[in-house]
């Protein structure tokens, strides 16, 4: 291949993405295009269009036509606050739709820095493989002597120095239906893109440390957004808490309002939930920052468990491997979630696999010896999900598959195949809205309505008024964030710290958004997103182009699932939350979806069937 990268300074973006066939073991150069660019903006966004352009309905994701596509977004590389993310699209094998993920640290920085704005893999190796990328080439190198080692030993083998790499570990490289890819120390985690990479027999992508640095287009205007952007960060509430406490900060107001998930979403609360909140940890556990770069919020921690130190669990894998299992103990949790890191598993989906296994041991669907609170045993259970061993191989497919095979369906607490996050939507029924529509499954950051509804009250969480304008909102925001690629952390600081919103008292907010929805999202101000984007790569982009790319990208994904075949139908919550009540909530509440779902489609363009309409993906130009 030509040198195909001339200069040693990268503005804002190259356009440029490597296509890799592992098949052929050959490489190429694919150029993403200036109207492209403005509109699916980059990471998540870009790597859909790339996938759908390229990705043929029904194949099977651990065949060998199937893609990976990883992107960074215009500020990878640049000094923008908690920039330092990237993302991965491919059809799930979990959930057999769409997948995607989205990972902090250094990966897509340094990918960047070899000027490359993404990869796109397809095709399969014959035998184990690693990819050494390093500016213009691209090496093929045997892997042999890796397969079978877990992800801190393969990471050993590889070596640190001057380097980034993505890894599976032997969940991966068994097909396990929720293996993940670790980053360094972050984790691409949900949907199995660890299951997707093992069939290809790819064990590692290398990226080098590359000859190119990336400078804003306009530098100066974009040290006075960066300027204000940290300012924001730097008084915002929210953000606060999670520099000290980590994601762990959410555990108490969860608590609270009695939206954790206990014994398979039994409970919401439990006298020992306590231990496992942000300030419990920080006070019992010497926590420390350790986090992205380059990054202001600051919300990954390490603390000293079992008399090491080691990663702080976030927040859903205190609420799934913990609490959802019985098990209150951040020191047991931190074991589980070592194991994971170390055998490359997603810890949601670990969790809600085991927490349905327990409850179908205890109705005697299954055999098994895991019942709640067992940590000897979840400990076991793990390592036989990683290694195929016994009844982990069945548990390795998931709870929708294994509900489908042993019974159980109704407490399988997933959506389209995806094990639901630690926000139980009994208590903030957007947040039931919006698992149920979101495209990968029961994803909590598709709109993440709870943060409103319970972390910062300014939705009453027991309503379904204004809940499907916000889920539609939230959508399309997160979905451009998820494209620039920046944390979707900031918006509590980029919206919530602007002049409008902070002069407004609480109560006037509050009522502004629970009755007045459409006049309340006309008002937020989120142009630091899209000012951000145009200081970076050189291209003007409105607050209203910058909200029309995301509901683009959101719609876009939504159209690849329908052509795989997901309907209304699908769009629902597991009959548990819809039927039956926790046991320690003395009003009884239940989620009601539907009249939720049938505003949500008409808000969004939907037919009744939950297709979105020709002249919708006509005016959004995704299909002429």
């Amino acid at each position: 291949m030509k040198n195909a990268l001339p200069d040693k300074e990268i503005t804002g973006s190259l356009n440029n993405v490597l296509e890799i066939d592992l098949s052929l073991k050959t490489f190429s150069k694919f150029i993403i295009s200036r109207r492209m660019r403005k509109m699916y903006l980059g990471g998540k966004g870009l790597g859909l269009k790339l996938l759908y352009d390229r990705l043929k309905p029904g194949i099977d994701p651990l065949g060998e036509d199937s893609l990976i596509v990883i992107m960074t977004g215009v500020l990878a590389g640049t000094s923008a606050p908690c920039s330092g993310r990237f993302h991965a699209v491919f059809k799930s094998p979990l959930t057999r739709i769409l997948g995607s993920s989205s990972c902090g640290g250094s990966f897509g920085r340094r990918l960047k820095s070899n000027g490359w704005d993404g990869i796109i893999l397809k095709g399969k190796s014959e035998k184990p493989v690693t990819l050494h990328i390093h500016n213009d080439k691209v090496q093929f190198c045997k892997a042999a002597n890796l397969w079978g080692k877990d992800i801190p030993e393969t990471q050993a083998a590889i070596g640190t120095k001057k380097q980034e790499s993505l890894v599976i570990g032997p969940a991966g490289e068994n097909l396990v239906r929720f293996a993940n890819v670790a980053a360094g120390h972050r984790y691409l985690g949900r949907g199995g893109l660890g299951a997707v990479m093992g069939s290809k027999n790819l064990k590692a992508i290398i990226a080098l440390k590359g000859d190119y640095k990336v400078v804003p287009y306009f530098k100066n205007r974009f040290q006075k957004i960066k300027d204000r952007a940290n300012k924001y960060i730097n008084q915002n509430h929210v953000s606060l808490l999670m520099r000290q406490f980590g994601t762990a900060a959410n555990a108490n107001p969860i608590i609270k309002n009695n939206m954790l998930p206990v014994n398979n979403f039994t409970y919401g609360n439990h006298p020992d939930a306590v231990k496992i909140t942000g300030e419990a940890i920080k006070e019992n556990h010497n926590t420390r920052h350790h986090t992205c770069k380059p990054c202001s919020i600051l919300c990954g921690h390490k603390g000293v468990f079992n008399k090491r130190l080691t990663n702080v669990p976030e927040y859903e894998t205190l609420a799934l491997l913990g609490a959802n299992l019985g098990v209150f103990d951040p020191n047991d949790i931190s074991r589980f979630n070592d194991i994971c890191n170390k055998k490359g598993l997603d810890t949601i989906s670990s969790g809600g696999t085991l927490a349905w296994v327990m409850e179908a041991t205890g109705k005697g669907l299954v055999k098994t010896d895991l019942k709640f609170g067992s940590s000897h045993e979840i400990v076991k259970a793990l390592n036989s999900i990683a290694d195929l061993e016994g009844f982990g191989r069945q548990m390795a497919k998931g709870s929708r598959a294994l509900s489908s095979k042993f019974g159980g369906k109704e407490f399988a607490i997933q959506v389209k195949g995806l094990e639901m996050a630690g926000y139980d939507p009994r208590g903030a029924w957007g947040q039931g809205l919006g698992y149920a529509v979101a495209n990968r499954g029961a994803c909590h950051l598709s709109s993440f309505p709870v943060g409103f509804e319970n972390l910062t009250g300014l939705l009453n969480p027991h309503t379904i008024r204004a809940k499907p304008e916000f889920i539609k909102f939230f959508e399309n925001i997160n979905a451009a964030v998820n494209s620039m690629d920046i944390c979707q952390f900031t918006g509590y600081g980029f919206t919530l710290e602007t002049w409008l919103i902070r002069m407004t008292p609480h109560l006037i907010l509050k009522l502004i958004m629970q009755n007045l929805p459409t006049i309340a999202i006309a008002l937020v101000d989120f142009s630091l997103y899209p000012k951000f984007f145009s200081a970076a790569c050189g291209i003007d982009l409105s607050s209203k182009q910058f909200l029309k790319a995301g509901e683009r990208i959101h719609i876009l994904e939504r159209l690849m699932n329908t052509n795989e075949g997901i309907r209304k139908d699908d769009d629902t919550l597991p009959k548990r939350l819809l039927l039956e009540p926790q046991k320690d909530d003395p009003r009884k509440r239940l989620v009601p979806l539907d009249p939720m779902l049938e505003k949500y489609y008409k808000l969004r363009g939907y037919d009744v069937d939950g297709l979105p309409k020709k002249s919708l993906l006509r005016k959004l130009e995704i299909i002429m």
